[in-house]
């Protein structure tokens, strides 16, 4: 085993703790602000730095440095230093001022905010929402006999949109069913789709919880027919699913973590358990008799079973494949562990750890040189106690589900060429793609990165990625942040990208998906729930 892996216990010293759990980490904003020594404007003395408390769901994020900095036709007025490793002005060029950034528009700020997550949420509930009014009005003969098939139906589709297995299922449906053919517009739509699913599942979670509250309200307005114990799991289970509900919000699951895993997973694990109760006594008591039926046949052809039975199914399948693993940690900085385990990945993946088998699960972008690699890394910058932890006192063996999930950086397979653009710990979203990939370039921004990320991380990008297809930006060596807009379009002329993918903080993202828009780049951010 090399000498590189450790692990020993290790002391953290260091306070400056940014955004790193789920693999959330940008060491520059302490930096001092410094005009960088190339792609500024040469009369602004400020840069805009991307930190934010917020962390997103599905995407990582991370920062390099000895290696080519740019290796594209450079801009005019700029040339290549004699270390090959830095961009500095050419005196010989004639100067011309970066023209100044344009304010960006009311509209693209809307179409920004109103994306296809936010679209597909309101389309769900308002289409939901209506047939709660019509079945209140008498105008909704399916509902009146089938209430519960629409409460377990939007519940199931609620969980099919975040199931492991079906979402790789949609991914190679779409990549291997579009990228030999499809115009550039329909890949770019799909690509849309399959990130925000996540719209669908809170859209039908929420109308799922409003179609039980009305079912209840309609048997309790009828109780007098009714038999009490069907009455008693339907309440029981009203209460559970909106408790699960609820602590979904995304207040909850950015601040209160672990509130949100014991409320959301184990609430609904009970909602559901009731859910098969509420069915089952529903469909077995006769109203119109007032008598228990006997025969199987009555229950066998009821809709809402079967929408419990493939609930049930698709709930447990991620945790059938729950494994303890082996790992071993590198540590080459206070504020980084690379994780390291057996068998190699696909490109755009990622994974969930815990140190127990059912509480605390984390997300992280699995870095890969392929399926037939031997190991697979996982970037977890130090920010909450579970990745302190990871520091402190690296594990053997973690908890992981081996059917990983895919992450929208899955859909780079689609696109003849793309750039994926990522600062601090989003390197480990971001890596496998370029590895596995020669059609995809590489921006990484951050400080002091192979120092901080150390020789592994070194390692894999030198070995796997070529000078000419990667910018790697020390923003402790440049001195500061580079003008991300201008180095973005010059990569996208340069490099003939069709789609930019990219993932950063909040801030960071929103900076770069609105430079994008307005320069008519197509570029994906990374997504928080919202």
């Amino acid at each position: 085993m090399s000498s590189e892996w450790t692990r020993g216990k290790a002391t953290v010293t260091h306070q400056d703790f940014d955004d790193a759990e789920k693999g959330i980490y940008d060491g520059t904003q302490n930096l001092p602000v410094l005009p960088p020594a190339a792609y500024m404007d040469e009369k602004d003395t400020t840069i805009a730095t991307f930190a934010s408390p917020a962390s997103p769901v599905h995407e990582g994020i991370t920062p390099f440095s000895s290696v080519p900095a740019l290796s594209l036709a450079w801009p005019n007025g700029w040339k290549v230093s004699s270390s090959k490793t830095a961009m500095v002005p050419d005196p010989a060029a004639k100067k011309t001022p970066a023209p100044a950034l344009d304010k960006v528009s009311r509209w693209i700020l809307f179409v920004l905010w109103f994306n296809t997550y936010r679209k597909f949420f309101t389309f769900v509930t308002l289409l939901n929402l209506t047939g709660i009014i019509l079945a209140a009005l008498g105008r909704f003969s399916y509902a009146e006999d089938h209430l519960g098939a629409l409460v377990l139906g939007n519940l199931l589709c609620a969980i099919l949109m975040r199931n492991e297995l079906f979402l790789r299922f949609l991914y190679i449906i779409a990549i291997y069913g579009l990228r030999s053919w499809a115009p550039l517009c329909v890949k770019l739509a799909v690509t849309s789709v399959l990130q925000h699913v996540g719209g669908i599942h809170s859209g039908c979670a929420l109308s799922g919880a409003g179609w039980l509250a009305y079912k209840v309200v309609d048997i309790i307005r009828y109780r007098a027919m009714q038999h009490p114990a069907v009455i008693a799991a339907g309440l029981v289970t009203n209460v559970l699913v909106i408790i699960s509900v609820l602590s979904a919000f995304p207040w909850v699951r950015n601040y209160h973590h672990n509130v949100f895993e014991r409320h959301h997973r184990f609430v609904g694990w009970m909602g559901l358990a009731t859910t098969w109760v509420f069915v089952i006594l529903g469909n077995s008591y006769d109203i119109k008799l007032g008598e228990w039926r006997a025969d199987a046949n009555s229950l066998l052809s009821a809709q809402e079973l079967w929408f419990a039975v493939f609930m049930t199914v698709f709930v447990l399948i991620p945790w059938v494949t729950l494994r303890e693993v082996p790992v071993e940690v590198e540590i080459p900085s206070p504020k980084v562990a690379i994780l390291r385990f057996n068998r190699g990945m696909q490109q755009g993946l990622l994974g969930r750890i815990s140190r127990t088998s059912i509480m605390e699960y984390h997300a992280f972008g699995i870095i890969s040189e392929g399926r037939k690699s031997q190991y697979h890394y996982m970037i977890c910058g130090v920010q909450g106690d579970f990745t302190k932890g990871l520091v402190a006192d690296p594990p053997k063996t973690v908890w992981t589900r081996e059917l990983k999930f895919a992450g929208v950086g899955h859909a780079s397979a689609m696109f003849k060429r793309g750039i994926r653009v990522c600062t601090g710990t989003g390197i480990g979203a971001a890596l496998s793609t370029c590895i596995q990939s020669p059609n995809w370039f590489l921006i990484w921004i951050g400080s002091n990165q192979e120092k901080t990320f150390g020789p592994t991380i070194t390692r894999l990008i030198r070995d796997n990625i070529e000078p000419e297809r990667m910018i790697l930006w020390d923003t402790k060596k440049q001195g500061g942040r580079p003008d991300t807009m201008r180095l973005l379009k010059d990569t996208w002329e340069s490099f003939g990208a069709e789609v930019i993918f990219i993932t950063s903080n909040m801030q960071g993202n929103d900076e770069m998906m609105q430079g994008c828009r307005a320069a008519g780049l197509h570029a994906f951010g990374t997504l928080w729930d919202f």
